[in-house]
């Protein structure tokens, strides 16, 4: 997977609820836009990470999730709240940027583990 830079910071956030999208922009002026489901699905909490390492726990049925809030984290990360009720991630400036650079690759891998499950995305 691609790295960015070792200490990206943000120069704007845009919450787009019709779209289902957050757009984050950073100072290196890259530019993401990232889906509601998919900033679910890779949120960096223990309930999705897991506790052994690996993938974590695969995340289904969240294709109609939206993000109610972001509420900032001191000034190195954001907490997203979704109407699923999960809003333990603290998404760093860091992990957002790797979030955008690596979408494709993640997303790849998440439909084939979808797939593998036997269940559809």
């Amino acid at each position: 997977m691609k790295s960015g830079p070792v200490n990206p910071q943000p120069t704007a956030l845009t919450l787009r609820t019709r779209s289902k999208l957050l757009r984050v922009e950073f100072d290196d002026g890259a530019a993401f836009e990232l889906p509601f489901e998919y900033l679910r699905v890779f949120s960096p909490s223990a309930e999705v990470l897991g506790h052994g390492g690996g993938e974590g726990i695969l995340q289904l049925g969240k294709q109609a999730v939206m993000v109610k809030s972001v509420e900032p984290t001191g000034n190195y990360a954001v907490r997203l709240v979704f109407d699923d009720g999960h809003d333990s991630g603290l998404y760093t400036w860091r992990y957002l940027y790797e979030l955008g650079r690596n979408r494709e690759a993640r997303w790849a891998r998440y439909v084939e583990r979808c797939a593998a499950a036997g269940q559809p995305r």
